[in-house]
């Protein structure tokens, strides 16, 4: 039998100290990269999305991926990218992420919430949007090391 795999995976992180550090003039560019990088790493970026002070990926990756090595990969990449072509020599993502696995019938609608981010954060800052990803996925954190 052939092996058949579904990993999709919605990634979140954000830019140190949540400063609103990505300008709407070039978010669109960033996340051209962000999925170019993920494709070129051998996944398959579904969309990206976010907004000033973070983004979201749904991507999907093969089982030789180590989840840990994509998004330091990711991160180093894209904080390179900026520094060297937006030219904000300051900019920095925040330490860690989160990542939550998603079902093949759940990808329309974390593609839609992707996509839907700047109008979601007009009512909800990235903090309580993350305390409620954790909660609704069971994962226990301390809330010192959301900030």
């Amino acid at each position: 039998m052939s092996t058949y795999l579904s990993l999709h995976y919605h990634i979140v992180f954000g830019t140190k100290h949540r400063q609103m550090a990505i300008d709407p003039k070039w978010m669109p560019r960033l996340h051209e990269y962000l999925g170019g990088t993920i494709q070129g790493l051998g996944g398959i970026a579904e969309i990206v999305g976010g907004v000033a002070d973070h983004v979201h990926l749904l991507v999907g990756l093969k089982a030789t991926h180590r989840l840990a090595d994509v998004l330091r990969e990711l991160k180093k990449g894209s904080s390179l990218w900026i520094h060297d072509t937006i030219g904000q020599k300051a900019f920095q993502w925040q330490d860690g992420y989160a990542a939550f696995t998603v079902s093949a019938t759940a990808l329309p609608a974390v593609r839609e919430y992707i996509a839907n981010q700047e109008r979601h954060h007009r009512q909800l800052s990235f903090r309580d949007e993350l305390i409620n990803l954790l909660q609704r996925a069971g994962i226990p954190f301390d809330e010192r090391y959301l900030d």
